[in-house]
């Protein structure tokens, strides 16, 4: 994979030439998500009120129809720069566990309000890679989004595995299955043209204009692999596969189950299926009969919990929305919880302690997940750097619902002179402002000498806008509209300071 994909950038005396296309897609994409991503955040915020039914019912679907609008604008922007060959891959190693899990997670909400369950797994052999995270985590979320959009009953697994290759550039194959209605022979090519669909019907439907399957073809392809679709081998549903040649990144990440057996009970194939692999992959292995068994809470009745299984310790599964059955699974002998869709490292965790419990009150516990116990930020001091009102207030409420104390900048410039007369632990800078912009204000707070956290907001997804923020001295960036989960994760990194590491 070439460093950078094909562009019709020329150089002229060592400079390179501003291609007015280019120029025009940057500002294109900051000035069209901007209001879409206020409207998207404050319709959110208004959601997070009193509202009676019929109010509630228009609001959500006054979301539904913003957020629809922002992705065919992301649509119509990234198309737009692959047409016009100004496609770019900024390469570094990947934690391919950590995006898949990322993707997961991220859709989860959104599944788990259609009744879906959603799960992931990589296999034990797969390693870190070099790639644009970026970029392959846009394939798999618009992959993923689209098995989550077109399947009403069931699930959805995101997989990796090897596929051939060697040990130095692994062949690997990305795989999003369904429990959907499938795509017929007929339509499989169609579906990834421009503007492409399996039924002449499901633009209006399903509220798609066909260009996101588009753009992942052509991402494929600038990746050097490819993309197809075909029937689930086990079951009805689709099966889209992504399959590339990476650089492999030789990372070592242990075997913590090594020698244990579990027990998996589930009725979901999805859910059994991605917790067997992740056991498998930490080194343990699954017996119907062993001591330690992990216990979907789907198996339970309407309004109740599934019943522990007598003489063995259980870990029960739950949806983020059931964490109010924590207590009421302790009390009936669990050992312990996990938050779906699972993490490799909690199972892990969760196992061990619970085969390891003896007294169970005197056993170390596993650390709480944070899908379920969010942190609390009280007295965290957070300088809010926004130029734009509507932003402003948004990420202001936001902040202050997780209990930071928050002080407000609107340019660069009183961004700088804030931070000489007091002291603030994390800063969240938007990236344009006029006068003095984010990264301009960054490198000035670096040349002093002042090492606070300081976190990019941007409107933009471009790779450029992610490096940009980087070499600027920033640690991390989020992509607005403010997503409360993601800034509450990056609230929990960022104040916890034996954390601190510039995000690459």
């Amino acid at each position: 994979m070439a460093r950078r994909a094909a562009s019709k950038d020329t150089e002229r005396h060592g400079a390179p030439v501003v291609d007015p296309a280019h120029q025009f897609l940057r500002l294109m994409s900051h000035e069209m998500r901007t209001p879409l991503n206020g409207v998207i955040g404050m319709i959110n915020l208004l959601q997070r009120t009193r509202l009676d039914g019929a109010q509630r019912a228009y609001a959500e679907t006054a979301r539904q129809s913003a957020e629809h609008l922002l992705g065919l604008v992301n649509d119509l922007l990234d198309y737009a720069r692959l047409e016009a060959g100004k496609l770019e891959f900024d390469l570094a190693p990947v934690d391919v566990e950590g995006l898949v899990r990322g993707v997961a997670e991220l859709l989860s909400a959104r599944a788990h309000d259609k009744g879906l369950e959603i799960a992931w797994s990589v296999a034990a052999d797969v390693p870190d890679i070099v790639a644009d995270e970026g970029r392959l985590r846009q394939v798999l979320f618009n992959l993923a989004g689209n098995a989550v959009k077109f399947t009403a009953d069931g699930g959805v697994r995101i997989g990796v595995e090897r596929a051939g290759g060697t040990d130095d550039r692994p062949l690997l194959a990305f795989v999003v299955d369904d429990t959907g209605p499938g795509v017929p022979a007929e339509a499989r090519l169609r579906i990834f043209e421009e503007f492409g669909h399996v039924d002449s019907s499901d633009a209006a439907r399903f509220d798609g204009a066909g260009l996101g399957l588009a753009v992942v073809r052509r991402l494929a392809e600038a990746m050097g692999g490819s993309v197809a679709v075909e029937d689930r081998p086990d079951g009805p549903g689709a099966r889209f596969r992504l399959t590339a040649a990476f650089q492999a990144v030789a990372v070592d990440r242990g075997r913590p189950l090594e020698g244990q057996a579990v027990a998996v009970r589930s009725p979901d194939p999805f859910v059994a299926a991605a917790a067997a692999a992740q056991v498998q992959a930490a080194g343990g292995r699954i017996d119907p009969d062993a001591a330690v068994v992990l216990v979907d809470h789907a198996l339970a009745s309407a309004g109740g919990i599934a019943p522990a299984p007598a003489g063995r310790r259980a870990v029960v599964l739950l949806r983020p929305a059931d964490r109010d059955l924590i207590a009421r699974y302790r009390g009936a002998g669990y050992q312990g919880y996990l938050i779906k869709p699972l993490r490799r490292a909690s199972l892990a965790e969760r196992v061990l302690a619970a085969a390891g419990a003896a007294p169970a009150e005197t056993a170390a516990p596993a650390p709480e997940d944070d899908r379920v116990a969010p942190a609390r930020f009280a007295g965290v001091r957070v300088l809010l750097v926004e130029d734009n009102p509507v932003g402003a207030l948004l990420a202001r409420t936001l902040l202050r619902r997780e209990g930071c104390t928050v002080e407000t900048a609107a340019t660069g410039e009183e961004a700088v002179a804030a931070l000489k007369r007091a002291r603030y632990d994390l800063v969240f800078m938007d990236m344009r402002m006029p006068g003095m912009d984010g990264p301009t204000a960054a490198r000035a707070i670096r040349a002093a000498g002042d090492a606070t956290p300081i976190l990019a907001l941007t409107a933009n997804a471009f790779s450029e806008d992610r490096r940009l923020c980087l070499e600027a001295g920033m640690n991390d960036h989020l992509v607005k509209p403010l997503d409360p989960e993601a800034l509450r994760a990056a609230l929990t990194r960022w104040t916890n300071r034996a954390n601190h590491a510039k995000v690459a």
